[in-house]
């Protein structure tokens, strides 16, 4: 693979790091945002645009023809650099500077997580059951408990990059 596709794709995905550490930052100023559905699909779709671009501009670095493997690799590495920078701030805002935001927001996500049951008609011991497990997970924001999240995201960021992959891979027909 080209080292040029590789720079590409750690272009884009130090971008993406910037632009989701903003919305961090935005998040951590303003703590209902995170309680909000439309902005984390905003932030769903914010990732997964960076991650089709980057794979888009490497197949035309390559003079219009990529194999799947590579336009898989730079959506990848893209989507990766971006969710770990932005891992990064959120362990280093909800850890080290303000610690007390973390248990701002648990209750805030517990109190919107509650509405958004009685709003669907939930039973009130499943309600009380769902308030318990939350009560008792100590930090959400608890490095290992962040870390682990993010093994997650790239699992589920990967299976959209493969697809991404499909449909941006395209063979060169006289290399065949």
């Amino acid at each position: 693979m080209e080292k040029s596709i590789k720079s590409l794709a750690t272009n884009w995905g130090l971008y993406l790091g910037i632009t989701l550490a903003l919305f961090t930052v935005m998040g951590y100023v303003n703590l209902d945002l995170f309680t909000k559905w439309w902005f984390g699909i905003g932030t769903l779709i914010v990732i997964i645009v960076f991650g089709i671009i980057s794979a888009m501009k490497s197949r035309g670095l390559a003079e219009g023809f990529i194999s799947f493997k590579e336009a898989f690799t730079s959506y990848f590495i893209t989507v990766a650099l971006g969710l770990a920078i932005s891992t990064v701030v959120s362990i280093i805002i909800f850890n080290f500077i303000d610690p007390d935001a973390a248990i701002a927001l648990k209750e805030k996500i517990l109190n919107s997580t509650v509405e958004m049951m009685e709003n669907f008609g939930a039973p009130e011991d499943a309600i009380a059951e769902t308030v318990e497990k939350m009560e008792e997970e100590e930090n959400m924001f608890a490095i290992g408990k962040v870390l682990q999240s993010l093994a997650f995201q790239l699992i589920g960021y990967s299976v959209v990059g493969l697809i991404a992959a499909l449909v941006v891979k395209k063979n060169n027909p006289d290399a065949e």
